[in-house]
């Protein structure tokens, strides 16, 4: 389901316009985004957990020349499935 399929659903479901649909996505987005940049954890219930996580600095190597390169810490978003959410896809 991509963003224009999941607008669509909501609008189905809810009666909404499609424009009102779609700026209640941007906005969902836009807030999570924001609330990820600031270091928030975000908890959506029944869905799930989103959180910046950060992976260490590490060694690497370069394919090409075999040469080991240093590869810095990096954060990252990461999503974490609500057990409500694990179960409905289990069954």
């Amino acid at each position: 389901m991509n963003k224009t399929q999941l607008i669509e659903a909501i609008v189905a479901k809810t009666g909404l316009k499609k424009k009102d649909a779609e700026a209640a996505i941007a906005a969902t987005v836009d807030a999570v985004s924001e609330a990820l940049v600031a270091g928030d954890k975000v908890q959506i219930s029944g869905l799930g957990s989103f959180e910046v996580k950060t992976r260490a600095a590490r060694t690497g190597r370069n394919p090409k020349t075999q040469e080991a390169i240093s590869i810095p810490e990096s954060k990252y978003p990461a999503f974490s499935a609500s057990k409500t959410l694990k179960d409905s896809v289990n069954k």
